[in-house]
């Protein structure tokens, strides 16, 4: 070992951690740790149970087991719990008229990924202030989580922040990543230690390359740096996940639900050996932000099925109580989106009441 860092002490390692230049440019509040949040805000052995069964459903239809359609439906966004609550209540009512064709999973997403700046999500900025109490964002979060499973939903999220994932995971039924994160090294790892179903989108370009790497390293076994639940940095090894899959939510050229698309997905994960299993999301480039022309999608992915495609296993769609969105400010109307333009609640029920009645025919 080098003599010069071998002489260090402790009291030299603090002094130079004092004046590190970096340290200038940033400040460090602490935080709950997973296991202290979970502690706080536990799991009941009833409603663990129901969550695994919900996992087991989810896998049951991508992996064709079970013939319904798999349904990501919810806000773009949560930012009210009480919206979020009428929503999950709505959904939740509506699961017992299209259940046996489409098995609803509601979003909960608490993270926004951003481009440049702007509101990154409940878990980040609870207060809608720009005041970033994190603690507090944690807390929501996971609280309102537990309630829309406790309404019987299966809960959906994209996850953005890997050391945030261990405080809310254990009550997901579903997971994305996104494309901006599809090639991050990191979420792949993750991912490989989820034992829950995670969908990886295509790239903002379209292509298909990107996620299909992220599925192949996922499946395996990693070691790899990390947390764990008592917040210590620590050597985490994960066993792979089986139960990843491809979402399509379209690209730069365009969208990529159409069955001409479909069937390339296909051809590009058979040259990988990966099982396809595809889920369009129906907002994004494939609706071309324009939230209205969801429904459309959600028709054409239907019309495909019933055509005998059998590769398609789910859609996404994002909906609130109301359409559109608005800018965040300190009079908000309820139950409009902050983020994404959404579907109202109307033509949301609407269109997957149409689908349910199609697929059961």
């Amino acid at each position: 070992m080098n003599a010069n860092v071998s002489a260090l002490t402790s009291s030299d390692l603090t002094t130079a951690t004092a004046i590190t230049p970096s340290l200038q440019r940033r400040s460090a509040e602490p935080l709950p740790t997973p296991a202290q949040l979970r502690g706080r805000l536990p799991l009941s052995p009833e409603l663990a149970d129901s969550i695994r069964q919900h996992r087991r459903d989810i896998r049951s239809v991508l992996n064709g087991e079970d013939p319904r359609l798999l349904v990501v439906v919810g806000p773009c966004s949560l930012h009210d719990p009480d919206a979020a609550i009428e929503y999950a209540q709505r959904l939740a009512e509506l699961t017992a008229q299209v259940g046996d064709q489409l098995l609803l999973v509601m979003r909960a997403y608490v993270e926004k990924p951003r481009t440049t700046i702007g509101w990154k999500g409940l878990l980040y900025d609870p207060r809608l202030d720009g005041t970033g109490d994190m603690a507090e964002g944690l807390a929501l979060s996971r609280r309102l989580m537990l309630a829309i499973a406790e309404s019987g939903l299966p809960i959906a999220t994209e996850l953005l922040q890997p050391m945030a994932a261990g405080y809310f995971d254990d009550l997901l039924g579903w997971a994305a990543i996104g494309a901006r994160t599809s090639e991050s090294q990191i979420h792949r790892e993750m991912v490989s230690g989820l034992d829950l179903p995670v969908g990886f989108k295509n790239g903002t370009d379209g292509s298909l390359g990107i996620a299909c790497d992220a599925m192949r390293s996922a499946e395996h076994a990693h070691q790899h740096f990390g947390i764990n639940d008592q917040g210590q940095p620590a050597l985490i090894q994960t066993h792979g996940n089986p139960d990843t899959h491809l979402v399509l939510r379209g690209g730069h050229a365009g969208p990529n639900y159409h069955p001409e698309a479909i069937a390339a997905a296909r051809v590009a994960l058979a040259r990988q050996g990966i099982d396809a299993r595809l889920i369009v999301d129906c907002s994004h480039a494939n609706s071309g932000k324009d939230p209205l022309r969801q429904p459309a999608v959600l028709d054409s992915v239907v019309e495909q099925r019933l055509a005998g495609e059998q590769a398609l296993r789910g859609v996404m769609l994002e909906g609130h109580l109301f359409e559109g969105c608005q800018p965040l400010s300190s009079r908000l109307e309820y139950g409009v989106s902050i983020t994404d333009g959404c579907l109202g609640w109307s033509k949301t029920e609407a269109a997957l009441m149409r689908a349910g009645e199609r697929l059961r025919r």
